[in-house]
């Protein structure tokens, strides 16, 4: 093949569906068969998810044994199934995002295919599929895959009913499309609850009044038999949960976990009104430049699309840009912020970089994020050999020098390697800017899949699942003291209260607190270690003078 006949064959790959089953076993699958859960968001799920199994409660999550309140039912029964199948495992656990990750780029593809064309749909789901906080959610057993999922088929359904009723379109077609988007509101309730419905209708009624459709967003809203659906999908479990636990669930979810963590500062997650600012780049990473390189275009599209009418170009645009505004806006004013919180409304955000995917024009402002964060993560191992030398606290200390070691190996060589193909894609002047960008998203997948998560997760992980192993194989009563370590309990497959331990039972700690233990315990006990590695100690509490 000519060299100049190259760009023609990229282009044939990255629009064949080849490039999106590749990007999907990159991003969403490589590794996650094998790596540990990571804590505490992973664990706590799946340990939930196994209590409840175990309990034969399919009704009231609970974490070591104490009920859980963080979110509906509906993730956990996800995972139940999936675990049924697969058994204790991490792909058990994890299959159900992975799952829903594929599902909401589908959804995003056909979406696309309908208001665009299907070449724009293609590249869409591809940057979705390579964008960095997507590959993460993707395989990660969490929520955010699903609730993605119902939030983008919620807002696509309110568009498809504009433009339905913008078109004139049979009163059936038109209440086919309500029933539907109720139902999809109803199950994003039931994965996360009042935020799954609060997007969807400040997007909803903002948008419409804007093109002057307002009469039409009224009779959507007051359609009762689509809130009939709703109420069907989402009383049962609330009513079910109530039986069972009181209004304990209610208190814990809808006050503390919505009310108070909207105007508080959770687990120390707290942020300021820039936050997002800054996170917007590694979230849409490799693609926060062609971001950048499109706003001209995209406002110049915008200032086509008069406000208070149905008709006339820039409606689909406008529509996709107050979804991503209005998320944005309001968690950049709330008091705990989280990254993952800002792919609520970047859905949007990956169909503009589509439709305006650029070819040739602003070359390095679409190229240089990437480069700058393709040369962080070159210098990351001596990144953690600087941070391992200035780290005054022991538990920091032994975490950073264990990601030393880890990437003291071949990773000094791979890690620079999304740099250098960086830069020659960006001197590649006869490959349009947006093929090369997705070409260094599949890299940057790679980079992370199989070089970065590996070796992260294994220091912060592996002694973790190696100590559960341990401590399932000693058999016996185990507890915690002050370490907060879900994914224990789900490898051991054993409730793990926390508690100040007592003769023969074992301790799991870490490793910097095993002398408060010790202080703690009665007069002429000691701790014997089972398992020590890295921040992790288990130990048994033993009589002095026991052999």
């Amino acid at each position: 093949m000519r060299a100049r006949d190259l760009p023609s064959a990229i282009e044939r790959f990255l629009l064949s569906p080849f490039s999106l089953l590749l990007a999907v076993a990159i991003a969403f699958v490589l590794n996650a068969y094998s790596l540990p859960l990571t804590d505490v968001d992973e664990g706590a799920f799946s340990e939930a998810t196994r209590e409840m199994m175990a309990r034969g409660n399919l009704v009231s999550p609970t974490l070591n044994d104490a009920p859980r309140h963080d979110k509906p039912i509906l993730i956990y029964w996800a995972q139940a199934v999936s675990v049924s199948a697969l058994g204790v495992s991490e792909i058990g656990f994890r299959l159900p995002s992975i799952v829903f990750a594929v599902l909401w780029m589908l959804a995003l593809y056909r979406f696309c295919a309908r208001h665009a064309d299907r070449r724009t749909a293609q590249v869409a789901a591809l940057v979705m599929a390579l964008s960095l906080a997507v590959g993460f959610v993707a395989k990660a057993a969490i929520s955010d895959a699903l609730l993605n999922l119902f939030i983008a088929l919620s807002m696509f359904g309110i568009y498809d009913y504009f433009c339905a009723e913008r078109d004139g379109k049979p009163a059936g077609q038109t209440r086919r499309l309500l029933f539907y988007t109720y139902g999809m509101l109803g199950l994003g309730f039931l994965t996360k609850g009042p935020v799954a419905v609060f997007f969807p209708l400040l997007v909803s009624g903002l948008f419409f009044v804007s093109a002057g459709a307002w009469r039409a967003w009224l009779r959507a809203i007051f359609f009762w038999p689509g809130w009939l659906v709703f109420l069907a999908i989402v009383v049962p479990w609330h009513v079910a949960v109530y039986l069972d636990q009181g209004d304990a669930f209610f208190r814990g979810f809808y006050l503390k976990h919505n009310v108070n963590r909207y105007s508080n500062t959770f687990e120390g997650h707290g942020g300021k009104w820039y936050y997002y600012l800054v996170v917007l780049p590694f979230v849409l990473m490799p693609f926060f430049g062609w971001l950048l390189a499109i706003v001209g275009k995209l406002a110049g599209r915008l200032r086509r699309a008069p406000l208070g009418t149905m008709r006339g170009e820039g409606l689909f645009e406008r529509f996709l840009l107050i979804w991503f505004v209005v998320v944005f806006a309001f968690f950049s004013f709330s008091g705990t912020q989280l990254p993952h919180y800002l792919l609520y409304g970047c859905t949007p955000v990956f169909i503009l970089l589509a439709k305006y995917r650029p070819d040739f024009e602003r070359r390095w402002l679409a190229y240089m994020p990437l480069i700058l964060f393709a040369v962080v993560l070159a210098a990351l191992p001596e990144i953690l050999t600087f941070a391992a030398g200035k780290a005054g606290k022991p538990f920091e200390k032994t975490l950073l020098d264990g990601l030393v070691v880890a990437f003291s190996d071949q990773a000094r060589w791979l890690l620079p390697l999304l740099a250098v193909a960086a830069i020659g894609l960006a001197l590649w002047r006869s490959l349009p800017v947006w093929q090369g960008l997705l070409l260094a998203g599949l890299l940057q997948a790679v980079m992370i899949s199989a070089i970065i998560a590996p070796r992260v997760i294994g220091v912060t992980q592996g002694p973790i699942r190696e100590a559960a192993q341990v401590a399932r194989d000693a058999g016996g009563t185990v507890v915690a003291w002050r370490i907060i370590m879900p994914s224990f309990s789900v490898y051991r497959q054993a409730a793990t209260p926390t508690r100040v331990p007592v003769e023969g039972e074992l301790v799991l700690t870490r490793t910097d607190r095993q002398s408060e233990v010790q202080a703690l315990l009665a007069p002429g006990l000691r701790m014997n270690n089972l398992y020590q590695k890295s921040f992790v100690t288990l130990a048994r509490v033993e009589r002095e003078g026991q052999p």
